[in-house]
């Protein structure tokens, strides 16, 4: 009865404590409360988020991990922290990184121009989708600091790919991915030309080689993996690209993307930032203009004209012209806010919002009149580089003024209602698209960013849940030097009552951006690998070593509580490939593995097969032991690598 009280909400804390009192507990509840200070409505918060011990969350969010450069997983509501994914950065604990691990280890693949680059800016995660539904298989992750694109499987939660774009130098508005990811999209966000040649940053050159664009990276969803050669890119004048989203349902087969900097603002410093060269700033020079534009895109056009070859290739890369696209009537320019930075499709696909920082309203376009307009050549006029520009005011559905600094928007289940993050207000505004009504405005703490609904950006939202993706936390966290952690606030916003904060939780890793939430029952991941499903899986009673000159392979087994075998001698000089075979069949049987000084390290799971390699540098003796606490017998797990 207390939980269905609980679920349902219908009765207040004050029966919840007679309840209790009927129990013989009332009192212990009573005085909690008042040495902690509580009120009953951060009980009744408590009681919303507790979940038992063995009880599993509803929901999983997979956000991005800012500079940490990795996915970061954890439940709602209890807001519990259960996964860092490696991407981009070494990752200690999964060994994603270290040695060269089957399946796991691609940093290699993220080398650009002969460089091994350890870090990564993660941004926006894009799970992978069926008819515009999230289906649990794959999520996607890009990198804005070094221009590349992550594919993880969800079978395994591990990163099985690393993409790098070929022609851009920076990007942002990436991954998103189309209604049935047919393609995961990457735009460009600071121009630059295409080439890996100098160009000198002059006005002329800026307007003339420098670029931004966006790429449609072609998934094969049987292979799990994004497809270069299948790829292509459209080119874009060189506006600062943001924020994406792709079409749904009735806007299927197009994309939108914001942009800044139309003014083509080059920067107002001279050469080394020694003197103040123009009256403008950066920030003033990027922002003279009243309105930027919105990139619309018809990406099956595109797609049929890299099918026929009208395409150039750069870098290898194939690159469809801007006046390829005008001609096949495939790219438009919409004006919107100054310095917009929320691009959001509403769940039937006929509406997009977009928030421009610098104004206090959100703009909802009718993705019906666009087409309209499209359809008829009702052109207000071209942009320098010949990209049709349509009329704003016969493309609008409504504007609202919600506040200052609005962003980012999310779905709600219920029909009109969206969540728009407000960043100088430091709120979450609700409101209605279609009515054009602001309802309310939550205050959260501090700052506010992305936010994120459950399943918000899908044709099939679920509401129940908000995440506001706070930038600062300031005074809600213990002191902890002076970068403190980020705050993700768990709202609730069920049925029609107003939104209530529930719990505040410090990211301590990195700075998230985005996140997207999904129902945890799409989710069928695997609870330990198949036998013999790795090529170089080492069956028990075979283990051996091999040498060929100085090219040395151990084939091992780990089983609680031994490796197998336990000593091995090799010379200084030689190359080792090691596999090591986790025999276990129980589940979270993981064993890891390491030998000491050599900077390597694996995490071996149930069935699993490993390869380290690794040169011999060293001599010396060099312990080697199971790095999971897998056994009462784990500091018995050890041998020796003997390196004469």
């Amino acid at each position: 009865m207390l939980n269905f009280i609980l679920r349902k909400r219908q009765l207040g804390l004050a029966l919840l404590v007679s309840l209790l009192a009927f129990s013989g507990s009332a009192e212990t509840l009573k005085e909690v409360a008042k040495k902690r200070g509580l009120t009953d409505k951060d009980l009744l918060a408590a009681a919303k988020t507790y979940t038992p011990s063995g009880k599993k969350d509803e929901y999983l969010v997979f956000s991005s991990g800012g500079q940490a450069g990795q996915l970061i997983v954890y439940g709602v509501p209890s807001m519990r922290l259960l996964k860092y994914i490696g991407v981009f950065t070494p990752e200690p604990w999964s060994g994603y990184g270290y040695g060269e691990v089957e399946g796991m280890h691609r940093l290699k693949e993220g080398m650009i121009r002969g460089t091994k680059i350890t870090w990564g800016d993660t941004h926006h995660p894009a799970l992978s989708e069926t008819n515009g539904d999230y289906d649990g298989q794959f999520v996607f992750i890009n990198d804005k600091a070094n221009p590349r694109v992550a594919v993880i499987d969800l079978k395994t939660f591990e990163t099985v790919q690393i993409v790098v774009n070929p022609i851009f130098k920076s990007e942002h508005g990436s991954s998103v991915v189309t209604p049935n990811t047919e393609y995961a999209m990457e735009a460009a966000q600071y121009p630059a030309p295409y080439s890996n040649k100098y160009v000198a940053l002059t006005q002329k050159n800026f307007n003339e080689i420098y670029r931004g664009g966006i790429t449609y990276w072609k998934f094969n969803r049987e292979k799990g993996r994004l497809m270069p050669k299948q790829s292509f890119t459209v080119e874009l004048p060189p506006y600062m690209q943001d924020i994406t989203d792709a079409g749904k349902l009735i806007s299927d087969g197009w994309s939108f993307t914001n942009s800044i900097n139309t003014e083509r603002y080059i920067g107002g410093f001279g050469n080394g930032n020694t003197h103040l060269k123009h009256k403008l700033a950066n920030e003033a020079g990027m922002s003279a203009k009243d309105t930027d534009y919105m990139h619309i895109v018809n990406w099956r056009k595109a797609e049929k004209l890299f099918k026929a070859g009208k395409f150039k290739k750069i870098n290898g890369h194939a690159v469809i012209s801007m006046k390829d696209m005008v001609k096949a009537n495939a790219l438009f320019l919409l004006p919107e806010s100054k310095s917009p930075h929320g691009c959001d499709v509403s769940p039937d696909g006929r509406y997009i919002i977009v928030a421009g920082k610098l104004d206090t309203h959100a703009t909802v376009y009718d993705f019906k009149k666009i087409k309209r307009l499209i359809d008829k050549k009702d052109f207000a006029g071209k942009d320098p580089y010949g990209i049709p520009i349509l009329d704003m005011q016969k493309s609008i559905h409504k504007q609202v003024q919600l506040g200052l600094g609005p962003l980012h928007s999310q779905f709600d289940k219920e029909k009109g209602i969206v969540y728009t993050s407000l960043y100088v207000d430091s709120a979450v505004a609700r409101w209605d698209y279609l009515k054009g009504k602001l309802l309310e405005k939550l205050p959260i703490h501090y700052n506010i960013g992305h936010l994120v609904t459950a399943e918000g950006d899908t044709v099939n939202p679920d509401g129940k849940y908000l995440i506001a993706l706070n930038k600062l936390a300031i005074d809600r966290f213990n002191q902890v030097g002076p970068l403190h952690p980020q705050n993700h606030q768990l709202i609730d916003i069920k049925g029609k009552k107003p939104m209530s904060l529930l719990y505040d939780m410090p990211l301590p890793l990195g700075e998230p951006h985005y996140a997207q939430m999904i129902k945890a029952d799409k989710l069928k991941p695997v609870i330990r690998y198949k036998k013999r499903s790795f090529k170089n899986y080492v069956r028990p009673g075979k283990e051996r070593v091999e040498r060929k000159g100085n090219k040395v392979t151990i084939h091992s087994t780990a089983i609680r509580s031994h490796y197998s075998p336990e000593v091995i001698s090799i010379k200084k000089g030689d190359h080792v490939t090691w596999h090591i075979t986790n025999v276990e069949r129980a589940q979270d049987q993981t064993h890891g593995f390491t030998v000491d000084t050599y900077n390597l390290h694996a995490s071996i799971e149930p069935g699993e097969t490993v390869t380290l390699k690794f040169v011999a540098t060293k001599s010396g003796v060099f312990p080697f032991y199971c790095t999971e606490f897998c056994s009462a017998l784990h500091l018995e797990m050890s041998g020796y690598l003997l390196v004469k």
